[in-house]
């Protein structure tokens, strides 16, 4: 196991490398030649200390690294009945994270069709890993190779802790230049627009990653973990990410125990709070989620959460994107009892929701386009069910769109043939005499929230209406 050092060890050399460097800068002005050639010749000494900390700490951690090649069947014929499996084009890395050989990489590095892969450790042994688990919505893959002594491993330390300049290690494979290590600071925390995994909630550090590194351990100080790198921003430099610990200990854990993660289900469509929606619910913008449909018989359904109410937070944890949202609840297991806080016509109400189990179903939640202030634009008619059969609408009620204007406002706001209105400023309407009434009580300037359905999905609109002039 690789011993964390101290916290007051590096707390002090830190102090030690600013006083040196401050002496070295005011060494040149003190008057007295000899103590000057002794404050700077002390101040080398120190960076020096500096330096074989750092080198000691590299040392350390190296062993822990190891190179992963993918392996997958390969075809049997006649001559070679049961060939052993071949290897992958293309190596990443991994760490060792406990004495009996778990191994933690990222999913991409072993793929979905593998079914083993060859490792090598720092001492250039070779062990054919079995694949415990993967899961591609974290990009967090476990292996398990066997040996008869204790293996070099390194723990696991606490990423939410972590604050923007602290110093880290990435060690990898880039390139197959084996365990390459790059020495950088945490640049940001909490990156959740990559768009590379289902889950983000990425590290980002100036540690320089290449192709290879993926899969490799982010190390803090101490030698201990707070990292999985997982990728890169091309064309660009000093940007890689990497999967924080918490995220990649919750995981693995899973799939050391189950062999895949099983995560929360809530059962809502949800959106972004822009700052029209914001206006029309009487909320501040950027603050809290909004839902736009709670599916039938789902968790949120029989908790009481509804179309048009405002989730703000999770177990007291501020809500704010619909990302950090859905992480949040892929956190709880099922049948666990979760409070969750939304707020409805501009009171804030706490419900108890016993979470569902996540199955792979897809739902999206459209977002509200750009809008122009232009006249609304369209025709409608009452649904029937000939009507909700020809546009695939499971519902019973509400008006929908026969016709939408070239150049008009609906037009504009991205409304189309066949979606369904369910609601006008937050009141439901079932037929076209109920959204006209709905449509007349809107004055010239005023916004419209539409409530919209579009096949399986559901979302907020705001319409802006032209002024009287």
């Amino acid at each position: 196991m690789v011993v964390p050092m101290s916290r007051q060890f590096f707390s002090a050399w830190l102090l030690i490398l600013i006083v040196a460097g401050t002496l070295l800068v005011l060494s040149p002005r003190l008057e007295q030649p000899s103590l000057a050639e002794d404050l700077a010749s002390r101040g080398f000494e120190i960076l020096e200390a500096v330096q074989a900390a750092i080198t000691q700490l590299a040392e350390q951690v190296t062993p822990t690294v190891v190179t992963i090649s993918p392996l997958r069947p390969q075809a049997s014929s006649r001559a070679f009945p049961r060939s052993r499996s071949q290897t992958v084009p293309g190596s990443g890395s991994g760490v060792l994270v406990s004495p009996d050989g778990y191994i933690v990489t990222n999913h991409h590095v072993v793929g979905e069709d593998a079914i083993e892969a060859e490792v090598r450790l720092s001492d250039k042994r070779r062990f054919i890993a079995r694949i415990v688990g993967r899961d591609q919505d974290t990009d967090i893959a476990l292996l398990k190779i066997e040996s008869n002594e204790d293996l070099p491993w390194a723990p696991f330390g606490d990423s939410t802790r972590l604050k923007v300049g602290q110093w880290v290690l990435a060690v990898g494979n880039p390139m197959g230049l084996d365990r390459t290590v790059t020495l950088g600071v945490v640049s940001g925390i909490g990156r959740d627009t990559v768009n590379i995994s289902k889950y983000e909630n990425f590290i980002q550090t100036d540690a320089a990653i290449n192709p290879g590194n993926s899969g490799g351990p982010l190390f803090n100080l101490h030698g201990e973990i707070i990292g999985i790198n997982t990728a890169i921003i091309h064309m660009a430099q000093g940007i890689g990410f990497s999967i924080p610990a918490d995220m990649v200990v919750h995981v693995v854990e899973q799939l050391r125990t189950r062999g895949h993660v099983v995560r929360g289900w809530l059962g809502v469509g949800i959106q972004s709070l822009t700052p029209e929606l914001a206006n029309k619910f009487g909320v501040s913008p950027g603050r809290g989620v909004l839902v736009n449909e709670v599916f039938k018989n789902d968790p949120a359904d029989a908790a009481g959460i509804l179309p048009g109410d405002i989730i703000v937070s999770i177990e007291g944890t501020s809500v704010e994107t619909p990302k950090q949202l859905s992480r949040l609840i892929a956190r709880f297991g099922p049948g666990e009892t979760v409070h969750i806080d939304v707020i409805r016509n501009g009171r804030r109400h706490t419900l108890p929701v016993v979470m569902g189990e996540k199955e792979e179903r897809a739902v999206t939640a459209s977002l509200p386009f750009k809008t122009t202030e232009v006249a609304l634009g369209i025709d409608v008619q009452t649904l029937t069910p000939g009507l909700a059969e020809r546009f695939g609408l499971n519902e019973r009620s509400g008006v929908l769109v026969s016709k939408v204007d070239r150049g008009s406002l609906a037009y504009t706001e991205g409304l189309q043939v066949g979606d369904l209105i369910k609601e006008v400023n937050r009141k439901e309407v079932r037929s076209v005499s109920e959204f006209s009434e709905a449509i007349q009580r809107v004055k010239p300037g005023d916004t419209i929230l539409l409530r919209i359905v579009r096949g399986s999905r559901a979302f907020f609109v705001v319409l802006k209406t032209q002024g009287a002039g």
